[in-house]
């Protein structure tokens, strides 16, 4: 079938939209309509050329939502008009690691994700014969992708597809760093750098793991208002000064809980230093450029600090996002506050530039 996508041709230069051939579904793989999908900081990580692992010609995009349009052989989880949140941190249920709660990073595919190619090592989308490849394996940024089953969470088809395509990547990830990784107390002191998709889930995290004080730090008042929306009971303008301030409003011990998510090497740091003495866990959201390295005094960690490292907040997406978005619909997470625009596929240039420029907290492509 012919579909519209935006296809990133060379990095730095801007998402071309254009025609491409995309191949039926063949055995344990999803034909998917698109109907929203956010523009992640990922994205233009990747798009950039920040991204050591990136690659192209490819179609980004990887926050989805959408409804089953067409199943292959042997797919028996999703059907036909499921809504469906796209997961690049898929789910297999079956390997090593997905059988152990202590990660999220299912191995079944990865080395084909890894390439760009779906799990038999070829590509569904094509241009004039040639191959285009997957991006994440989700390629999201499309009116059609083709996924393999494990990659897709089966939600409640109430759940309204532009809020619930946040969960694919920034809101979960953030909730998860908080509830999985964390695994925050009842009761605890948290502080979270960045108020952006990812910091702001770590704040909504924090909140509904019962934690008594939860500190926001932002270079952006207005991103620090939306963080006391989501549970923040005190936040400040961040800055050179930034471990000095926490550990003055903490007796001089630090926090019980820290969580960087800026992917600045500088803000990691200070996350590690406002940890608490003793006990404190410092959980990396963020992810830095290419090269950058985190420097860490041993000293913090012979006190007792320890750092903590979260991809996709350690869920495990067909089981826990379903979860999430049913949360949602109970109204225990604020996910309006975080579409600040709506954009058409041919918009999405505009989207990186929005991001870049911060403003709001995430751009949602409608292809309705």
């Amino acid at each position: 079938m012919q579909i519209r996508a935006a296809v990133l041709e060379e990095f730095g230069a801007p998402l071309a939209v254009q025609e491409l051939e995309l191949a039926e579904p063949k055995a344990g793989e999803v034909l998917v309509r698109l109907v929203a999908c956010g523009v992640c900081h990922t994205d233009l990580y990747t798009a950039s050329g920040a991204d050591p692992s990136g690659y192209s010609p490819t179609v980004l995009g990887h926050e989805g939502a959408g409804v089953v349009e067409r199943v292959g052989d042997g797919v028996t989880d999703v059907a036909p008009g499921d809504h469906v949140v796209t997961l690049f941190s898929p789910q297999c249920r079956e390997c090593e690691h997905c059988r152990d709660h202590r990660t999220n990073l299912c191995l079944a595919i990865r080395e084909q994700q890894n390439q760009g190619q779906l799990p038999d090592g070829t590509t569904r989308l094509s241009r004039d014969g040639e191959p285009i490849r997957h991006f994440m394996g989700t390629s999201t940024f499309a009116e059609y992708t083709v996924m393999p089953e494990i990659a897709l969470a089966k939600i409640d088809p109430e759940a309204p597809l532009d809020r619930a395509c946040l969960f694919a990547c920034g809101l979960s990830t953030g909730l998860g760093a908080a509830m999985n990784t964390a695994k925050v107390a009842s009761g605890s002191t948290c502080v979270v750098f960045g108020a952006g998709m990812v910091g702001l889930g770590a704040v909504a995290g924090c909140r509904l793991q019962g934690a008594e004080r939860i500190v926001c730090v932002d270079l952006s008042e207005d991103r620090l208002a939306l963080a006391i929306g989501q549970g923040a009971t005190d936040t400040f303008v961040g800055g050179a000064g930034a471990v000095q301030q926490i550990l003055d409003m903490t007796g001089g011990f630090g926090a019980d809980y820290t969580f960087e998510a800026t992917g600045n090497v500088n803000v990691m740091r200070q996350a590690v230093e406002s940890a608490r003495m003793g006990w404190g866990l410092a959980t990396m959201c963020g992810v830095a450029g290419k090269g950058e390295t985190l420097d860490i005094v041993p000293r913090f960690l012979i006190t007792g600090r320890r750092v903590a490292g979260s991809s996709f907040g350690g869920v495990k997406g067909r089981d826990q996002v379903p979860q999430f978005v049913d949360m949602y619909l109970a109204g225990d997470i604020d996910v309006d506050a975080f579409v600040s625009h709506k954009l058409t596929l041919d918009e999405v240039n505009r989207g990186f530039e929005l991001m870049e420029a911060q403003d709001g907290i995430r751009s949602v492509i409608d292809f309705a």
